[in-house]
């Protein structure tokens, strides 16, 4: 029984992200060797793991800065509990989902990288930032021309003729000249047996074949001079150095409202087979809950001025003064 890890969207509209496992341990975290890539400053670099049980998984918290918690209930540091198919689990303030099905085809390290640039990429359209990776003309007679890198491994033709992806004025380029492909943050040049030829920082590339094309390399096609950049992979990166962010005791994070509904059952596997969810009275703290206000006693209020009462008692004890006085004045006539 392979694990489907699906990442729930933050914002109405957005697809799920989901990768694919058949391991005996997969990895959720922010650091560049997990599994399942989170980029995101509440979770840890190696936040929690899904580890295989037979034919179920377990879920363990590596010692997360902000916990793990399935569902509502937060996991003790190291200690497993097992799950569920369909079951939803924070970490940090990302929700993912865990499915457990029949495993056809494992997603790979480079489908790993996609997801973390395409939620990167989310976060930057969200806060109204460019997100595109994208080939940008520096200088020559396309100055200011962009070329956007959308899908990965789709690959783009620039030159000079009709039904090209970056037509160009430059006279010294070929009708097809170069084409360009994305795949995950490389990205790959392959000169189309131009007439004039590509050059790559200085040296010129051979024809029909991919050759990568790094960031801050120089590319140039006749007086046209081409570098590619990708604004997801720079902030990516940036996210890798962050020191984890620490989100309080109880920050109260709701599951997405449309996210896939948690009483899905795998292919073959009859609803009533499903391991009951876990019990609230196992030994795994809840999530941490705010301190209920102790009381606090309070002195009695002073008393200011003479009541009755205190007359009373006052005249009482001058009365029994009274009395003694005049007993030891008979006792020693």
């Amino acid at each position: 029984m392979g694990l489907t890890v699906l990442v729930l969207p933050e914002r109405t509209g957005d697809a799920p992200l989901s990768l694919t496992f058949d391991a005996p341990r997969i990895v959720v975290g922010r650091g560049e060797g997990c599994e399942v890539r989170l980029p995101d400053p509440s979770v840890s670099a190696r936040h929690a793991s899904l580890r295989q049980h037979g034919g179920s998984y377990l879920l363990v918290d590596e010692g997360s800065t902000n916990g793990t918690f399935l569902g509502d209930v937060r996991l003790a540091p190291h200690a497993p509990r097992v799950i569920s198919s369909g079951d939803r689990i924070r970490v940090g303030r990302v929700w993912i989902e865990a499915r457990l099905e029949v495993v056809a085809q494992a997603s790979s390290p480079q489908d790993t990288r996609e997801l973390a640039l395409m939620l990167v990429q989310r976060a930057l359209e969200s806060s109204g930032e460019d997100s595109v990776p994208r080939v940008v003309v520096a200088d020559g007679p396309d100055k200011g021309k962009r070329l956007p890198l959308l899908r990965p491994g789709v690959p783009h033709v620039i030159g000079r003729g009709h039904g090209v992806d970056l037509p160009l004025d430059e006279v010294d380029a070929s009708r097809r000249h170069v084409q360009i492909t994305r795949k995950a943050e490389q990205v790959w040049v392959r000169d189309l047996g131009s007439k004039n030829g590509t050059w790559l920082q200085g040296r010129r590339l051979p024809p029909d074949r991919d050759t990568p094309w790094r960031q801050r390399e120089e590319l140039r096609i006749g007086q046209d001079i081409f570098f590619h950049e990708n604004p997801a992979l720079e902030a990516l990166a940036e996210l890798e150095r962050y020191a984890d962010e620490a989100m309080g005791e109880d920050p109260s994070i709701q599951a997405p409202p449309d996210a896939p509904p948690q009483d899905f059952t795998p292919p073959g596997e009859p609803a009533e087979d499903r391991e009951p969810p876990p019990s609230p009275a196992s030994p795994a703290p809840s999530a941490p809950v705010a301190a209920t206000p102790r009381a606090v006693s309070r002195p009695a209020p002073a008393r200011t001025g003479w009541g009755a009462s205190d007359v009373f008692i006052v005249l009482l004890a001058l009365g029994v003064l009274a009395l003694s006085l005049g007993g030891l004045l008979l006792v020693f006539r």
